[in-house]
C-alpha cells in the first residue's frame, strides 16, 4: 500500500515540475477544488452538533461496538437504515478523548466553512501533533490541504488515516479524488469499489462511479 502512494505522490510532483512550480500543486489548468468535491469525506454530522458529549469506552469495548455498526453499515438494505449508522459511525471518529483537541476541532470546521483555511490549517497542525493516533485529525487536515491544492501534502495525511482506520471511507473518498485528479482512473475506480464494501449506500461513491462509467463510455477508443 504504501508503494502506491509513493507512486501517486510521484505522479503529483511531475505536472507540477514540468511547470516550474512547487511538488503538489497541480498545473494552472486544473479546476480549484470545492467542498462539494469531496462529498462524504469532509464536515460529518457530528459538527455542530449540540449537547454532551458520551462518555468515551473503554478501548476494546469501543473497537467492538465500531466493528458491529460497521457490520450494520455493511448490511444495510436501504439509505434510511444506514443514515443513522453513518451519524453513529461519524460521531465516534470524531471522539478524540482530549477536551483540547475536540475544542480545536470545532474551531478547525468553523473556519474550513468559512473558508478561512489558513487558520483551519494551523489549528490542525495543533491537533496531528497533540492527538497523532486520532485519524479524524489527519482526515481533516487532509481536506484542508486538498482544498489549498497541496495534493502531495493531503495524500500523505490520507495514508495516514487509513494507517490508523483502514475503514474510514472519507479518506477512500480523497484518495479516489486525487487519483482522478492526476488522471488514474482506473485506481480511482477501485477505490471507489472499496468504499463501496464498506459503505454500500454511499450515494457520493455510486455518482462518482456512474460518472466515470459515463466518462468512459464516451472516450474514443
Amino acid at each position: 500500500m504504501r508503494s502506491f502512494f509513493v507512486f501517486v505522490l510521484l505522479c503529483l510532483s511531475a505536472p507540477a515540475l514540468a511547470q516550474g512550480g512547487p511538488p503538489g500543486v497541480m498545473p494552472p489548468d486544473e479546476g480549484p477544488p470545492a467542498l462539494d468535491d469531496l462529498g462524504e469525506s469532509v464536515l460529518p454530522e457530528a459538527d455542530g452538533q449540540e449537547g454532551a458529549r458520551p462518555a468515551i469506552a473503554p478501548e476494546d469495548d469501543a473497537a467492538s461496538e465500531l466493528d458491529a455498526l460497521f457490520e450494520r453499515l455493511r448490511t444495510a438494505e436501504d439509505p434510511a437504515e444506514a443514515k443513522p449508522v453513518v451519524a453513529d459511525i461519524q460521531r465516534r471518529w470524531m471522539r478524540s478523548g482530549s477536551a483540547t483537541v475536540d475544542l480545536l476541532m470545532t474551531r478547525a470546521g468553523t473556519a474550513m466553512q468559512a473558508r478561512d483555511l489558513g487558520l483551519a490549517l494551523d489549528l490542525l497542525d495543533m491537533v496531528t501533533r497533540l492527538a497523532p493516533d486520532y485519524p479524524e485529525g489527519w482526515n481533516r487536515r487532509a481536506t484542508v490541504l486538498y482544498l489549498k491544492e497541496d495534493f502531495g501534502r493531503a495524500l500523505v495525511d490520507i495514508e495516514r488515516v487509513l494507517a490508523l482506520e483502514p475503514r474510514h471511507w472519507g479518506a477512500m473518498s480523497g484518495l479516489a479524488i486525487i487519483l482522478r485528479r492526476v488522471g488514474r482512473d482506473e485506481d480511482a475506480i477501485a477505490t471507489f469499489h472499496q468504499i463501496l464494501k464498506i459503505h454500500p449506500m454511499s450515494e457520493h461513491a455510486r455518482k462518482s462511479l456512474e460518472t466515470l462509467a459515463a466518462e468512459s463510455a464516451g472516450s474514443p477508443t
